[in-house]
Formats: structure tokens, C-alpha cells, sequence
């Protein structure tokens, strides 16, 4: 991961897991010019297997990056260079920008001065067109500091400071485009996704717009195709009352926070029930492969847990060796790293079965797609109250529907309605008197 050379130490890019050959740069936290301690994160990376920060191997000044945001390079390519400290002072003045990434130690001006890359002059985020149009402000004319020439919401606010007099209409970056007289208002999905950038199809057409694909929505699409694609879906679900497991939750969950630090949640009784019934249905921890159905002795379940701009399918390792407990611990450690973008590529790897919370966005019925290359993927709906018969007489009951999809190459109806059928016994099998520990 690095190499000694005379003028500093190259970081290089590592192998994440075995079958990755090449990653990304998704976002660079540190700038040249930045003292760097050992093991400080450097940079996001992105790969086919997981999001995570680049840690750094040595300590000293960020010399120079090699390797702009966005850029894909092969495992052992060389990302940037760090000083070993000797010189920090005078490493500091001289270190340069590269492909395009600018040192945040300059000035605005100076910067879009020493940058003769303007490919993202024009490309302008939500929040700087908001306060552009709010001001009433004509973004040509305003300089750009960020990668790119690109306009950042700190270029605008110095111009209104400086009363607008930061002019560059004699500078070769105003092109002899027309003044755009009112700005731009964000794409619904900026809402959804702040971190993707839009930008109009032209200076004319206002009706539509571009968001960048990322890499990591690239990879997604890429495994959704490949799933629906190579795999033939089958679906069928089942209603499960949980009223039980409603009322022991609801019995226990204060103490349970004080006590274990984490919450109790559906989901781990959800996975619980899933797990004892792959153990009496293996063949539905299995993927399919030529003329062979591997079967896989270890249940790792695959969490499938929702980002702002991705889905992240985390795996607990080993699920059947845990309790309730145990489950409920690593639910919220995996879906808290996965929010905060810590995850690591173990995380990521070795599931065998995935389980989908889409209850959580108040869905009741779902036609989940296969994590590729599994057999199965159940998603837990929205509980909803409502009115059930039991022994003839109407009761309200807490109720859910258990949505399966499955490899119909592998699975048939006959095995998967049986494996239904005893994850929603194990569920129901829950009372208020079931032993978490």
C-alpha cells in the first residue's frame, strides 16, 4: 500500500477482497498541503464489494494527489503522495495541485488563476443556483475555485460581498454564452440524493436534466441487470400476525436499550425465524452455478439497508450461531456503519440470504429483486392493525405480509411455500414470555 521514494512516500491503491481488481475515488478528504497522521483516513473508495475509507499507511504532509475524485485505477496504482514530515513547513508552500484537485490553503482567485481545467466550469449544484436566483446573480460571472473551475456556494457568497465586482467577463472562461436571467430550480431526485449534482440539458431547454451516474449507482444498476437478467424470479407471499412479538416488544424495549445499549427491533426476530427455517429448508441457502446447486453450510444474511443516494447489503456472519441479542446488536452496528459510510469490505461479504425492511417506507406488498448470485430474498412489509377472524369471532390483531422472491431454477413453489409457511410459524411461535438471551 505505499512505497519510499526520494521525494516522499506513494500510497498506493490495495486489494479490498480477493476478486477486486480495481476501485474508485469517491470523495478525497484530505487536500494537499494537510498533515496526515498514520491510519487517518485519506480518501473514500469505491468498489463492485463496498464503499469504504482509505486509511493512511504513512505519516507526514499530503505532497500531491494522482488520482482526481470520480477517477476508476487498478489495485497497486500509485493515488498520492505524502511527505515524511521533514519538511513540512516548506511542503506546505510548494505542494501543487493535480489532475484538476486544487490546494484549499490558496486563494479563490489564485486558484481558478493556476487551474487551466474549467471541464466542471459550468456545472452548478442546487444550493448554488438556489443562491444565485435568490440574489439575482449572473453565475458567469462569478469565478470558481473548486475542481474543475467549478462553482462553489463560497464563490457566490464572496462575490455578493465583494458587491459583485469580481467581474470576469474579460476572462477567457466567460464564454460568449447569452446571461442566464434566472436560475435553474433543483430536480425533484436533488431532494432524494443532495450529493448528486444536475445540471440543464442546455442553456435553452430547462425542461430536463442530467444527474451523474455514480459509481456506486453504476455498480447497482449493473448487479440489478445481471440479477434479472441470468436469474428466473418467482414471488408469493404470506400474512404473519405478530401481535405477540408486538407486545414483548413493546414489554421490553425500554429495558432492553438500558441494558444492551442497542434496540430492540422486528427485525431481529424477523431474521431469527428466518434462520431456524433455513436450517430445516437448506436448499434455500444456495446459489446456483452450471450444472451444480452449491449449497452453503455457513447462513450469512445479507441486510439489505438503505442509504441516501444507495442500497448497501451488509451481511451478519454466522447468523444462526446468534440469539435475539446478538442479532440485535449487529442490525444496528452494520446499518449505523453503513449510514456513516464505514462499512468494510469483510462487511460485505459471504451473505447467503437477504432480508429487506421495506416496512419502513409504509410498504405492504413488494416484488423484491434476487442479490445476485443467491437464491432468495424475503422483504418484512409495514405492520398494519386490522381486523382478523380467529375461532369465528373478530379480533385486532398487529399484521404483516412476508414478501418471497426466489430462483425458480433452483427453488419450486412446493419447497418455497413449505419454507414460508415455517418462517411465519417460527414468527407467530414468539410470546410474551420467549427468552432473548
Amino acid at each position: 500500500m505505499q512505497k519510499t521514494r526520494t521525494n516522499g512516500t506513494e500510497i498506493t491503491m490495495p486489494q479490498f477482497a480477493e476478486s477486486v481488481v480495481s476501485a474508485t475515488i469517491g470523495k478525497w478528504l484530505k487536500q494537499p498541503g494537510d498533515h496526515i497522521e498514520e491510519y487517518e483516513a485519506l480518501c473514500e473508495v469505491i468498489t463492485d464489494k463496498v464503499t469504504a475509507e482509505l486509511p493512511s499507511t504513512a505519516e507526514g504532509i499530503l505532497v500531491e494527489i494522482l488520482v482526481p475524485e470520480g477517477d476508476t485505477v487498478d489495485v497497486g496504482a500509485v493515488i498520492c503522495i505524502i511527505d515524511d514530515g521533514a519538511g513540512q513547513e516548506s511542503a506546505k508552500k510548494q505542494a501543487k495541485p493535480s489532475s484538476g484537485i486544487i490546494s484549499q490553503q490558496q486563494p479563490a482567485t489564485e486558484q481558478a488563476q493556476l487551474s487551466g481545467d474549467q471541464s466542471m466550469r459550468h456545472r452548478y449544484s442546487p444550493a448554488v443556483r438556489s443562491l444565485a436566483e435568490e440574489h439575482g446573480i449572473d453565475l458567469h460571472r462569478v469565478r470558481g475555485s473548486g475542481t474543475g473551475g467549478r462553482i462553489t456556494r463560497k464563490d457566490v457568497l464572496v462575490f455578493i460581498e465583494n458587491g459583485g465586482t469580481d467581474s470576469i467577463a474579460s476572462s477567457p472562461i466567460a464564454d460568449n454564452r447569452h446571461t442566464v436571467k434566472t436560475a435553474v430550480p433543483p430536480a425533484p431526485a436533488a431532494s432524494i440524493m443532495p450529493s448528486i449534482e444536475i445540471e440543464p440539458a442546455s442553456d435553452g431547454d430547462r425542461r430536463e436534466y442530467f444527474i451523474d451516474v455514480t459509481p456506486i449507482r453504476k455498480t447497482i444498476a449493473a448487479r440489478m441487470h445481471q440479477s434479472v437478467s441470468e436469474i428466473p424470479h418467482a414471488w408469493t407471499s404470506i400474512e404473519v400476525d405478530v401481535t405477540n412479538i408486538a407486545k414483548l416488544r413493546s414489554k421490553v424495549k425500554d429495558d432492553f436499550k438500558k441494558n444492551e445499549g442497542v434496540n430492540l427491533t422486528y427485525m431481529a426476530f424477523l431474521i431469527k425465524a428466518v434462520v431456524s427455517a433455513i436450517k430445516d429448508y437448506p436448499i434455500m441457502n444456495s446459489v446456483w452455478s452450471l450444472d451444480k446447486i452449491i449449497v452453503k453450510r455457513d447462513i450469512n444474511i445479507s441486510l439489505a439497508v438503505g442509504t441516501e443516494n444507495s442500497v448497501m447489503t451488509p451481511v451478519i456472519h454466522h447468523a444462526d450461531q446468534k440469539n435475539i441479542i446478538g442479532i440485535a446488536r449487529e442490525v444496528e452496528d452494520l446499518a449505523g456503519r453503513t449510514r456513516a459510510g464505514k462499512l468494510k469490505p469483510a462487511d460485505m461479504q459471504g451473505g447467503t440470504f437477504t432480508i429487506n425492511n421495506t416496512g419502513t417506507f409504509g410498504s405492504v406488498l413488494s416484488y423484491p429483486i434476487i442479490n445476485y448470485p443467491q437464491a432468495a430474498i424475503l422483504t418484512f412489509e409495514s405492520i398494519v392493525k386490522r381486523p382478523v377472524v380467529i375461532n369465528d369471532m373478530i379480533a385486532v390483531r398487529s399484521m404483516v405480509n412476508l414478501c418471497l422472491s426466489f430462483d425458480h431454477r433452483i427453488l419450486d413453489g412446493i419447497i418455497c411455500g413449505r419454507f414460508h409457511q415455517r418462517v411465519k410459524e417460527n414468527l407467530e411461535s414468539f410470546n410474551i414470555d420467549t427468552n432473548l438471551y
